[in-house]
């Protein structure tokens, strides 16, 4: 059987979208699943590209046993969109982004992260770039259920 792969999308490719890959590479380790399920992220500008993650997504991550250190930030690349099964944007901003690059035959790949959080009123992960150490705790806590609820369906599904 042919791996899922699922890519995760922000804009830099440093703080959500590391977040929400390492997060979800560990659920499918844990679950045993690391052949079935292949996990990239990327963004959708190139000005980060080949940086690590932002130190502070990288120090939030390592609190909840979640090492982010082998990542590197790429940009979506058109291939991505024939290559992974899910593409999963942090932001309406990003979604827009990948609706304009994407071709019409892979639109249905497209997704905000969040359609997997229990939390209904909650559309878009927050950049917490700007921001201060709760920030990056906040986005943890959201992309981890989210994730969680993600692998559900993918198990379920397959």
């Amino acid at each position: 059987m042919k791996p899922i792969k699922v890519l995760f999308v922000c804009m830099g490719n440093i703080c959500r979208s590391p977040t929400a890959h390492g997060v979800f590479q560990h659920l499918v380790n844990e679950a045993g699943l690391s052949e079935q399920i292949l996990v990239d992220s990327a963004g959708t500008i190139s000005y980060h590209a080949g940086e690590r993650p932002d130190p502070r997504s990288a120090e939030t991550a390592l609190k909840h046993g979640i090492d982010l250190s082998a990542q590197t930030a790429r940009q979506v690349k058109a291939s991505d969109f024939s290559e992974f099964d899910y593409i999963l944007a942090m932001d309406f901003d990003n979604l827009r982004q990948l609706q304009r690059d994407c071709p019409e035959q892979y639109q249905k790949k497209l997704q905000l992260l969040l359609q997997y959080h229990n939390d209904e009123y909650l559309d878009e992960v927050p950049d917490p770039y700007y921001g201060g150490a709760s920030g990056f705790e906040t986005v943890f806590a959201m992309v981890e259920l989210a994730c969680q609820n993600l692998l559900t369906k993918i198990q379920k599904a397959n």
